[in-house]
């Protein structure tokens, strides 16, 4: 039996990493279309008869219908496969939403309880549930002491925090340990809600990460995986989909003199032009650096976020000893921010200035 499992398309997230160009947003949007008809087209060609989605198929605050016709015609172009859609965080099963009042394709079964569903056909037994909220405290599946003997494998759809905690906000998101999982012997299972590809030793348990990446958080190749269950096992195999990547680089400013320099490096930088760079300065910094500003000035394009790991390159115990005005300002500077009125961080961009203007 030879499946196909995504999870956390997204569809019409807003890509605030983006932001620096309002086109390129609505562009990425445009992209996930399209790979979303890769997905599609990979299943018409391969004849693969079981789409399983775990969960963040859209973003319910967001979506627009004319995102869920699209997909939906697309559901209808492949008639002979049984889509299954295990709603996430991102878009629960709650009232209004699109997975209660739209009526999808025949072949779509949308799960649609907090409790486990068990699913049967000629070929499987299916298990999944939903996020009727936008988080889910207990998950269901801690409950489960076994699932029922059979001779039909036994499929797990879920949108699941696998070992996870609660955010910092208290929250927790249908967390539940890979250990448990386990115990109750799934031959797959088919997660989603972590943007990275995890397949555990055995391939049993699977996230294949988000199907398009969404932002500087997700690097690396994005895509689907592409599965079969037999007598002997399990087999996977992940196929990228996703031909941008969004990419790190750094560079080391220790030996730059003015803010000039760095721009004129910046704008000297190449960079693959298919993909989304975050630029990390990193060394000692002999000049203030403003990360708002230099996005502004420099005209290399495909930089879309800036990040300053520098430290000052100054030896503030030695200059806090020297009897001149810039001794007597980082003296009383230190004393500010030993009495708590400021952070660190504060306190070393007040010394730089303050330094900068003498």
């Amino acid at each position: 039996m030879r499946f196909v499992h995504i999870a956390d398309m997204h569809f019409d997230v807003p890509f605030t990493s983006l932001n620096k160009r309002q086109d390129l947003c609505e562009k990425r949007r445009l992209e996930q279309r399209n790979v979303f008809r890769k997905v599609i087209e990979y299943i018409k060609e391969e004849n693969i008869p079981y789409l399983f989605i775990s969960g963040d198929l859209y973003e319910h605050e967001y979506v627009k219908k004319s995102t869920i016709d699209y997909i939906n015609n697309l559901f209808k172009e492949i008639p002979n496969t049984k889509i299954f859609i295990s709603p996430g965080n991102h878009d629960p099963y709650v009232k209004d939403s699109f997975y209660d009042i739209y009526n999808f394709s025949e072949n779509v079964y949308v799960f649609r309880n907090s409790r486990i569903e068990r699913f049967e056909d000629e070929n499987l037994n299916i298990y999944g549930m939903a996020f009727t909220n936008y988080y889910l405290e207990e998950s269901p599946i801690n409950s489960l002491m076994s699932i029922p003997f059979s001779n039909k494998p036994s499929i797990l759809i879920a949108h699941i925090d696998l070992n996870g905690s609660k955010d910092k906000d208290g929250f927790s998101y249908n967390s539940v340990l890979e250990s448990k999982i386990n115990s109750l012997k799934f031959d797959y299972c088919a997660i989603g809600h972590i943007h990275k590809r995890y397949i555990s030793n055995d391939s049993r348990i699977c996230y294949p990460g988000s199907t398009i990446a969404l932002g500087f958080d997700e690097q690396g190749e994005h895509g689907m995986i592409v599965g079969e269950v037999t007598s002997l096992g399990i087999s996977t195999n992940f196929i990228r989909l996703d031909e941008r990547e969004f990419k790190e680089v750094s560079i080391d400013i220790s030996n730059y003199i003015s803010k000039e320099q760095l721009i004129e490096e910046i704008n000297n930088m190449y960079l693959d032009t298919k993909n989304f760079y975050k630029l990390v300065i990193v060394g000692k910094r002999n000049f203030e650096i403003d990360e708002r500003e230099l996005l502004r000035l420099i005209n290399n394009e495909n930089i879309f976020k800036i990040s300053n790991k520098t430290e000052l390159n100054i030896n503030i115990e030695e200059l806090e000893n020297k009897n001149n005005l810039k001794g007597y300002f980082a003296k009383e500077l230190r004393l500010y921010y030993e009495n708590g009125l400021c952070s660190k961080e504060e306190y070393e961009k007040a010394l730089e200035i303050g330094l900068n203007a003498m």
